[in-house]
């Protein structure tokens, strides 16, 4: 099992931008995929971005493409969401997850959850 701890979410305006850190524990990562997935109040759970532990597979939300960047520090067990130019609209709670199954955006596919980080963007 891997553990998982979301930090740096806060408060900010629109066209800021903020960076989430996943620090993750455990077992070794190296078969795993690490994604972000967000949730809205009032809206489901929906995938923003993933990146493997081993050979480079990144992809994102066409939502975010353009504005978030995912990367992953190995020497410190670490997945980062960059997220620039925020928007009203990226306002939700941001959890990271890790599983297996590479090019998933299903979050069925993920078998460990942090507890999330609330980003909250004011226009």
């Amino acid at each position: 099992q891997v553990q998982l701890v979301e930090s740096g979410g806060g408060l900010v305006q629109a066209g800021d931008s903020l960076r989430l850190s996943c620090a993750a524990s455990g077992r070794s990562f190296s078969a795993y995929i690490v994604a972000w997935f967000r949730q809205a109040p009032g809206k489901e759970r929906e995938f923003v971005a993933a990146i493997s532990w081993g050979p480079s597979t990144i992809y994102y939300a066409d939502s975010v493409k353009a504005r978030f960047t995912i990367s992953r520090d190995n020497a410190k067990n670490t997945v980062y969401l960059q997220m620039n130019s925020l928007k009203p609209e990226d306002t939700a709670a941001y959890y990271c997850a890790a599983g297996r199954k590479y090019t998933s955006r299903s979050e069925s596919d993920f078998g460990s959850w942090g507890q999330g980080t609330q980003v909250t963007v004011s226009s």
